[in-house]
């Protein structure tokens, strides 16, 4: 039997003589955002690159305080993004766990009985095929793209609502009902 390869061992410079102790006040992934929001409010967190013309082109910016103002309120299926850091963001604020999705979504939506999943617009037609048997645990469904018109009779027609990222932010920053969040959002 072959022993497996070795390679050496590397330590970060700060951590030569032990690792340095746990910053107080920093217990979690929320208190590391939360805490570089009120030290660098203005700094640049999250860029995206406009395309124009079907072309690459300058980077447009979010600061801190506009990632977090924007996240507030829990699968996640699909590509890395803005909004998937902000939708784990708002996760780590309210204490929820932050479930990726992937090609085995159903038995993941069923077995963390998630009950909102916020998705890559393309993959929507991956996420109803999980229908019906996730339904008994999803409620709602923010696409990170658009929806198309039959998407949202698709997911209406099995009880559940769907939304474009731009619909869900307007929803929570309005005065929505109790019940609806209950029914929904929860």
């Amino acid at each position: 039997m072959k022993k497996p390869s070795v390679g050496p061992v590397y330590r970060s410079r700060f951590a030569e003589n032990g690792f340095p102790a746990p910053v107080s006040g920093m217990d979690s992934c929320w208190d590391i955002f939360r805490i570089s929001v009120e030290k660098y409010p203005d700094n640049p967190m999250l860029g995206r690159r406009q395309i124009v013309d079907g072309k690459a082109g300058k980077y447009v910016w979010q600061t801190y305080k506009e990632v977090y103002d924007i996240g507030g309120k829990c699968g996640i299926y699909g590509a890395n993004c803005a909004e998937w850091i902000m939708t784990m963001e708002a996760c780590n604020a309210h204490g929820l766990s932050c479930v990726p999705l992937c090609w085995c979504c159903e038995f993941i939506i069923c077995h963390a009985e998630v009950s909102i999943a916020f998705v890559e617009e393309k993959k929507i037609a991956e996420l109803f095929k999980t229908f019906p048997n996730s339904t008994k645990y999803l409620r709602t469904i923010v696409s990170f793209g658009k929806v198309a018109p039959d998407q949202k009779e698709e997911a209406e027609k099995h009880g559940l609502a769907i939304f474009t990222w731009e619909e869900f932010l307007q929803l929570t920053a309005s005065n929505i009902s109790h019940e609806f969040r209950l029914k929904h959002l929860l």
